[in-house]
């Protein structure tokens, strides 16, 4: 064993003995060191947290409302239940879209039924009825309404299906009831689950009708790219370079019609493979239309993606996607990673964030030359893993639904030169003294998908590690001393 994978082991076996016999039981299963040879990946995933356990994860609700359905701009998103998480809807993740908001688009909007003591006792149909009236009266260029439960709704039985039905009739728009009240399943991830089968429920089943488009052997669907920041416009930029014709994204800066258009392509381009997968394959036993996962961040990626895209279609694309590799693309890039690799190499990076964000980022690390020494999922399931270990080295640490004890104790004594998880952790990470980039919405900047987006995502961890602020600021464990 290498004297490296010796300390890791050495730190997972001290962050455990803490517990109590039954938790470091039970933590044990969610920790490891990567073993090439184990393709499938030992860690547990997609189990309950630990009660009494300070977990990062999210509910069914965050993965609704704030992932999947939050992002279509042009449907009225009702979080029905308390305001407490109908505020929290309010701060969206910098889902980028077009439109005028308030008239056509409504991506930032909290609409909320507010639920108080008496909608308890009594039920909050009537309530939800004569917010959906109040909703088109107020918005009526909008295409539609989906109603996110919250707790409270699943718990007293009211029947959002019957008002969905009822309601659609009368104002002859779709109306989208989604069961994602927080407590269903271990975290988030169901939320993606429940919000596809919603998709498939409400609109696909239903036949809502999509924009006309015209029938084209290059027509593609983007989907699970949420534009952040901008990154489906990034994409779009590349397919569209490509040659081909994107028709429909999802769900970012998309229309209830992309999301019907789906149907149409001849390709779908599936980016967040946890969120969407559900959906992506239901188009394919229904329709027959294929799906591929990709991925844009940083060159090695960018150009894996584009010849594996490209083999799906004619010589023309392919030609056309090896000049733009060979000629443009290849030395824009090269010249970005030529400035920043000095910088950044041989930084240590901790990365720990949802369900997709380390297999899709790690190869962008690796690019500038940093290694990634610990990742691990909030909420992803087995296969998750299975995809991330290619990109993993024979000493790094993975786990699963990390503690805030845990990543405590990581910053402590790995000491990384950047942590990236989500803004629940920047906080803790930065009193530590250790950079952090915000790896769910990219911290205010963004896009990192795409050509642009890799020199954006090189100035901001360049700009991370080497902020002069880390000097000045001393970790808690150490102001005793």
């Amino acid at each position: 064993m290498s004297e490296k994978k010796t300390v890791y082991k050495d730190f997972i076996e001290d962050t455990l003995k803490e517990y109590p016999e039954k938790s470091k039981k039970e933590r044990a299963k969610h920790f490891a060191i990567n073993e090439p040879e184990d393709t499938s990946c030992s860690v547990k995933s997609n189990k309950k947290s630990l009660p009494g356990v300070m977990t990062i994860r999210g509910c069914a609700y965050a993965g609704s409302k704030g992932v999947v359905w939050g992002p279509v701009k042009d449907v009225v998103h009702i979080s029905h239940g308390p305001v407490g998480c109908g505020q929290y809807s309010w701060g969206t993740r910098r889902n980028y879209y077009n439109g005028i908001t308030g008239i056509n688009s409504f991506g930032v909007m909290q609409i909320t039924s507010d639920f108080q003591e008496k909608d308890i006792v009594f039920g909050g149909d009537k309530k939800l009825s004569k917010i959906i009236d109040e909703l088109e009266e107020m918005f009526p260029l909008s295409k539609g309404i989906s109603i996110q439960s919250e707790c409270p709704i699943g718990l007293i039985g009211d029947d959002i299906e019957a008002v969905a039905r009822k309601k659609s009739a009368e104002i002859k728009k779709p109306i989208i009831p989604v069961r994602c009240e927080g407590f269903r399943g271990v975290s988030q991830s169901l939320g993606h689950h429940i919000a596809n089968d919603a998709l498939r429920d409400w609109v696909y089943e239903r036949d809502v009708k999509g924009a006309d488009v015209e029938d084209n052997k290059y027509n593609v669907a983007l989907m699970g790219d949420y534009n952040i920041g901008g990154d489906a416009w990034s994409s779009r930029k590349i397919l569209e370079d490509m040659g081909l014709k994107v028709i429909s994204q999802s769900t970012g800066d998309s229309t209830l019609s992309e999301l019907a258009n789906i149907k149409k392509a001849k390709l779908v381009l599936l980016h967040c493979y946890r969120s969407m997968n559900y959906i992506a394959r239901y188009l394919e036993e229904k329709f027959q239309v294929p799906w591929l996962e990709f991925n844009f961040f940083g060159p090695t990626q960018i150009f894996k993606s584009m010849r594996k895209i490209a083999e799906q279609f004619d010589e023309k694309i392919k030609e056309r996607t090896e000049y733009l590799i060979n000629e443009v693309y290849g030395p824009q890039l090269q010249k970005i990673t030529d400035k920043y690799f000095p910088k950044i190499k041989g930084r240590k990076v901790v990365l720990y964030v949802g369900g997709l964000r380390p297999r899709h980022i790690i190869p962008a690390f690796q690019d500038l030359g940093a290694e990634v020494i610990m990742t691990g999922y909030e909420f992803a399931h087995n296969d998750d893993y299975q995809r991330t270990l290619e990109y993993l080295n024979d000493t790094t640490i993975i786990v699963d639904d990390m503690t805030e004890y845990e990543l405590e104790k990581t910053i402590k004594k790995l000491k990384p030169d950047l942590f990236g998880s989500g803004i629940k952790e920047k906080y803790q990470v930065q009193k530590s003294g250790v950079p952090f980039r915000q790896m769910h919405s990219w911290d205010y900047s963004g896009p990192y998908h795409g050509i642009d987006g890799y020199e954006i995502f090189a100035r901001d961890v360049d700009m991370a590690i080497n902020g002069y602020i880390w000097k000045k600021i001393t970790p808690p464990w150490e102001k005793g001393a």
